[in-house]
């Protein structure tokens, strides 16, 4: 979210556009590794909350497989096939829709917790 933020702010300011280019092609990578390690801390919690059945069976966790694989995928993309950048662009955007759909997600653990309480 913040490439899609940042970057557009940066070709406003009358930068060249071979600059905003280079520096979307610094920052972009950074974001995927950003999301990697989210996704990986949100994978362990969602096995602490919800065991590591949930992993296959809950919609959190597919999506949360699904970042991680596409993380990486995007790194080993951008290693091992340098003219692959349709499938770096296709990478980033699942992951940013899964991203979208986590955010809708209920919380782990929340379900049982308002359950309980109304006994």
């Amino acid at each position: 979210m913040l490439h899609f933020l940042l970057l557009p702010a940066i070709a406003k300011l009358g930068l060249a556009p071979l600059l905003v280019e280079e520096i979307a092609r610094a920052v972009r990578p950074l974001l995927v590794g950003l999301a990697g390690v989210c996704a990986g801390l949100q994978v362990l919690v969602l096995i602490r909350a919800e065991r590591l059945v949930s992993l296959w069976r809950d919609i959190r966790g597919q999506l949360l497989l699904t970042v991680l694989v596409m993380a990486a995928s995007y790194f080993g993309v951008r290693h091992y096939w340098p003219g692959g950048g349709l499938w770096l662009m296709f990478s980033y955007l699942v992951m940013a829709f899964c991203g979208l759909l986590l955010v809708l997600q209920p919380v782990p653990g929340r379900g049982k917790r308002k359950a309980a309480s109304f006994k």
